[in-house]
């Protein structure tokens, strides 16, 4: 693992409990602070009212609101400006993952494609790259 020089804030975003819990659990045996959302609705909302994460990872294929529309969101109100956004999908569309990323995520995932401490060590280099530059 790498170790971090600060503990991050992490918004996770998924309508599946069972990953949210998952994820959750590994992010903060690494020393993150979770914030988890079962909602698009309700990440949102958070957001608004002032939470600033980190990182926001979310998944693609949800209901009400799906993470293609909750990127748009963020990006149109400007919230969260400073987190790194990355997509956590099992879409392994690779037309669907370019246009979240024309839209503002900075990385995709395929859950299929890597196990959560995988994700977490991802989520770690891509925090260390972009506090570098």
């Amino acid at each position: 693992m790498i170790a971090l020089t600060e503990k991050n804030v992490v918004l996770l975003l998924d309508d599946d409990k069972f990953l949210l819990d998952m994820y959750s659990m590994k992010f903060q045996q690494q020393g993150y602070t979770v914030q988890a959302f079962l909602s698009a609705n309700d990440a949102i909302s958070a957001l608004r009212a002032g939470f600033s994460p980190d990182v926001m990872l979310f998944d693609l294929v949800m209901p009400q609101m799906n993470g293609a529309v909750f990127l748009t969101e963020v990006e149109k109100e400007k919230l969260a400006p400073h987190a790194l956004k990355i997509v956590l999908t099992n879409q392994n569309d690779d037309a669907e993952r370019q246009k979240v990323i024309e839209h503002g995520a900075d990385q995709c995932i395929v859950k299929a494609s890597a196990v959560p401490s995988e994700v977490v060590n991802i989520i770690e280099r891509a925090i260390l790259a972009k506090n570098k530059s």
